[in-house]
């Protein structure tokens, strides 16, 4: 796992103190080494978090004339087979490091090379007779890329926002269009960024750089096709995983675990079983999984280390989470995955994490949806459509939600599984309106590709676009980066996948469970309770911490702050602490969306800003 930063020139030769400039701000990706490539209009750069071939991995690396370099970051865990077939073509290997068989398979392969790999990646590849630039990212977003291309034709390229700093072709804007859909979605999703022409290459996506132009592209397709057979999925899914959760064990040094009170934590951990895993609890017992995690390492034999967050630690931490995030992110488990990763950073390089099961194997609440009340979506659609607009205006009281999310059928509202502001409530609170986009119309494009399937898949095809590369993954990229930690996540496997988008609907949730039949795998390793227990989702007690008055009192310092003033309706902000802290209304994540803006905003636009 490493940090990639580079340009290319419009004109002019590049700038290795400039390279130098950007690699520092990215040095936290890869404190144990770097390397960097300056050569005519190109500078390629690395940071690296040396895991595999410690002693013969350096980057950029070249192939054996020396045409081709490479900078990557991720792990490709077939290559030790891809070695092998590329040795068998007639190339020649100086090194045993993963990254050599993007260098080789290129030369062999060309782009069908991406078609090859298993594993998470982002990488640019600099052809020096031809003078192009390829870049590409993996199947589903694990690892980050960003790029921009500056109004004279020079192209930026790095892992973090944060490296374009220090570019002087970088023209650091405020993308203000973004915040409405940051408001409702809790991240910020899609391809925009919240630094005006800085764009995320999106996952299963590539770059081309040459003389023709810049060219973005998809590579590959993530489509859900359910399948009628008679097939023991619970024995498939647990034959899979072994054989991922084995490929994702490659290293050269030790890999743990995390481990919460959730079946996808625990199933990968009595998979792997690593020789030590890592928690976080709370003292609010309510939302404290330590106990349940340690119980299932002393049955699994691992040791189990709890780092415990007290509510002051974790408000402190928040500037940091913010500023490593490169983008306002509302999700408080970033928060929690920022102590996790410390604390595990401290032992170890690389941990293995249960990310992604929910979107492969259908595992959120909101996947019940379908199968309950559903009498009321009998109702004629005009009643419910009315109905929904009264119960907009309404206090947020229990039943209220149901009333305007049934409003309409699922596949005119849904955007992912945490939707926020109504787009009502961000006309009152907004100085500007900016109406860009609406937040269904960047999922509207996966429920027309899904049309005829059932309704979990279909969700499960718009989280996979959108909530998964935009919330799940970016956190946890960042989070364990910011500690330079490898996080690696077995459930996200070309092989999984391949398994999980055949499950049929039955296989994946009804009224009572989600991931039924990946539950049903994990049984046959782990404790019936284990692997039965309700979905949690990572729960952080902010809710209960903003009603104390002292940090009820740090959110309405930053509301009053001069950074508030130019977005929001400030009396606004208030109303909405005001009925929080008397009990009226539960706006706890409203409002930690909003304040997590603010102090994003203050790390990279205020008056100290990085």
């Amino acid at each position: 796992m490493c940090g990639i930063a580079g340009f290319i020139n419009a004109r002019g030769e590049a700038s290795g103190t400039v390279l130098q400039g950007m690699l520092s701000r990215i040095a936290h990706r890869g404190p144990d080494g770097q390397g960097v490539f300056v050569e005519g209009r190109a500078a390629l750069g690395h940071r690296r978090l040396a895991i595999i071939d410690l002693d013969g991995g350096p980057q950029p690396m070249f192939n054996e004339d020396g045409r081709l370099a490479v900078v990557f970051n991720g792990e490709i865990y077939n290559y030790q087979a891809l070695t092998e077939e590329l040795t068998a073509a007639g190339h020649t290997f100086a090194t045993k490091s993963d990254t050599e068989v993007l260098l080789h398979g290129w030369e062999e392969w060309g782009r069908d090379l991406l078609l090859r790999l298993r594993g998470m990646f982002a990488f640019a590849l600099w052809d020096r007779q031809t003078e192009t630039l390829f870049c590409a990212r993996d199947l589903f977003g694990i690892k980050p890329l960003y790029y921009y291309e500056a109004p004279d034709g020079t192209l930026l390229f790095a892992s973090e926002i944060k490296a374009f700093l220090d570019h002087p072709v970088f023209e650091k804007r405020l993308n203000e269009s973004q915040l409405e859909l940051y408001l409702s979605f809790q991240y910020s999703p899609g391809e925009e960024t919240f630094f005006r022409g800085v764009k995320k290459l999106l996952p299963a996506h590539c770059l081309t750089l040459d003389a023709g132009g810049l060219r973005v592209e998809r590579w590959w397709q993530a489509e859900f096709t359910p399948e009628l057979s008679p097939t023991d999925w619970a024995q498939a899914i647990d034959e899979t995983m072994q054989d991922s959760v084995a490929a994702h064990k490659i290293a050269d040094v030790e890999v743990a675990g995390f481990l919460s009170g959730g079946v996808d934590s625990a199933y990968i951990a009595s998979l792997a079983r690593p020789a030590r895993c890592y928690t976080i609890g709370y003292a609010e017992a309510g939302y404290d999984e330590a106990e349940e995690a340690a119980q299932l390492a002393r049955v699994l034999g691992i040791r189990s280390r709890v780092r415990r967050i007290p509510p002051e630690e974790f408000w402190d931490a928040i500037p940091a989470v913010q500023y490593h995030m490169d983008e306002p992110l509302a999700d408080a488990a970033a928060v929690a995955l920022y102590f996790l990763n410390g604390e595990a950073a401290k032992d170890v390089k690389v941990c293995l994490s249960g990310e992604g099961a929910d979107e492969f194997f259908a595992g959120y609440n909101i996947y019940k949806e379908p199968f309950t009340a559903c009498w009321y979506d009998r109702l004629p659609a005009g009643l419910r459509r009315a109905l929904g607009a009264v119960a907009q205006r309404l206090p947020a009281v229990p039943g209220v939600n149901f009333l305007v999310r049934r409003a309409r059928p699922l596949d005119e509202r849904y955007y992912g599984n945490t939707a926020l502001f109504t787009e009502r409530q961000k006309r009152r609170l907004l100085r500007h309106d900016y109406r860009t986009a609406l937040p269904f119309d960047l999922a509207r494009p996966y429920w027309q590709a899904s049309t005829g399937l059932d309704p979990v898949t279909r969700m499960q095809w718009c989280d996979l676009h959108l909530w998964l590369a935009g919330d799940i993954l970016l956190k946890a990229d960042k989070m364990s980066m910011a500690h330079s930690l490898e996080l690696r996540v077995p459930f996200l496997d070309r092989e999984v996948f391949a398994l999980a988008r055949r499950l049929p609907p039955e296989a994946k949730a009804d009224a009572r469970q989600t991931k039924k039949a990946l539950r049903a795998a994990a049984a046959r390793h782990l404790p019936l309770p284990s692997a039965q227990r309700k979905k949690r989702g990572f729960p952080v007690p902010v809710r209960d911490w903003l009603r104390d008055p002292v940090y009820a009192a740090r959110v309405r310092a930053m509301f009053d702050s001069p950074a508030a003033a130019p977005f929001f309706q400030v009396r606004q902000l208030h109303i909405l602490l005001d009925r929080h802290l008397r009990r009226r209304q539960d706006n706890w994540r409203q409002i930690f969306c909003i304040y997590c803006f603010l102090v994003w905003y203050e790390q990279f636009f205020g008056s100290d800003a990085a």
